[in-house]
């Protein structure tokens, strides 16, 4: 399963990213965190102090050529853009942390978590490209990841409407919108919903920095049935933010039960792959007209592979 924690800037996604990926780990769930967040501080809320991952977004020659695999249809990492579908011959990936691209991109947490980094936008990047060039590393890894049951995949967006500018934000089976309880943060979640509408995209609100029932009771008023939780004011937060990461176990009650009630609306999803592998179609051939072919000096809508299948491809249970 896959999930996307987004928001305004300040509302507490990175956090609650982090947090439920180490309460993944803390059951035992396999999970692997992806920091796409312009502001690369996942790895630092999940309470890992050594030096950062290769990112995906700064080796994008080898993450495409490891894709690609013996794909007819990709003769090159140059014609492969963040859209490119898998088709007969590429390389699906999964989540076995002895597989050769987490072995490469992977950095361990003190939980045992997994995770991945897009890369922070460096000297080179300024005044020359946009953070879509690395972000689209992780729709590429997700585009070509077969994620079996029970295993779970956490990424931190980047905040606000920005996530838009691609097709990532509808590459996963719920996204949680992490809201406080104010006008501002409601308005990123209508902003959200509205350009989310028509795409799919399973969108729930985790409430955050909640005060008092005053606060949920206002939350529920704007978001409905949309509200999965609330977080409130957190001693076990602010230690882990001073670098004091204690076990989940010990986060306090009533915060559990939002992220237990996050994980219960994640399971109750059910992956179509017809119906996600149609909108990689689709959003390939969009990027293709707008910009793709240009760029690329091809035509990229000859990478779909009609005969191509992830029902088919998947991994038959033992």
């Amino acid at each position: 399963m896959r999930i996307a924690f987004v928001g305004k800037g300040g509302s507490g996604k990175t956090t609650s990213a982090a947090v439920f990926s180490r309460y993944l780990a803390a059951l035992g769930r396999p999970v692997l965190a992806i920091d796409a967040d312009i502001n690369q501080h996942l790895g630092q809320a999940l309470g890992h102090d050594g030096a950062p991952p290769r990112a995906l977004g700064s080796d994008l020659r080898w993450l495409k050529d490891h894709l690609r695999g013996a794909n007819p249809r990709i003769p090159s990492a140059d014609v492969m853009i963040k859209t490119s579908p898998p088709g007969a011959g590429s390389r699906l990936v999964d989540l076995d942390p002895e597989g050769e691209l987490l072995a490469r991109y992977a950095a361990v947490a003190p939980d045992g978590v997994r995770y991945l980094v897009t890369g922070a936008f460096d000297e080179d990047d300024i005044g020359v490209s946009c953070y879509h060039s690395k972000t689209g590393a992780v729709e590429l890894f997700l585009n070509h990841l077969l994620d079996g049951p029970g295993e779970y995949v956490v990424v931190d967006m980047t905040a606000g409407a920005d996530a838009f500018a691609s097709g990532l934000f509808t590459r996963f089976d719920l996204t949680v919108l992490v809201s406080e309880p104010t006008r501002r943060g409601i308005g990123v979640f209508r902003q959200y919903a509205e350009h989310a509408a028509g795409h799919g995209v399973a969108l729930r609100v985790l409430g955050n920095k909640v005060t008092d029932a005053a606060d949920a009771l206002w939350l529920h008023e704007q978001v409905g049935d949309a509200l999965v939780g609330v977080v409130g004011q957190s001693a076990w937060v602010r230690a882990a933010e001073r670098g004091a990461v204690a076990p989940v176990a010990e986060l306090e009650p009533a915060n559990l039960a939002a992220f237990d009630a996050v994980l219960a609306a994640l399971d109750a999803r059910e992956r179509d792959w017809v119906a996600y592998h149609r909108g990689t179609v689709d959003f390939h051939l969009r990027n293709a007209a707008a910009w793709g072919n240009k760029a690329a000096g091809a035509d990229l809508a000859a990478q779909i592979d009609p005969g191509f299948s992830y029902g088919a491809a998947r991994p038959v249970p033992a």
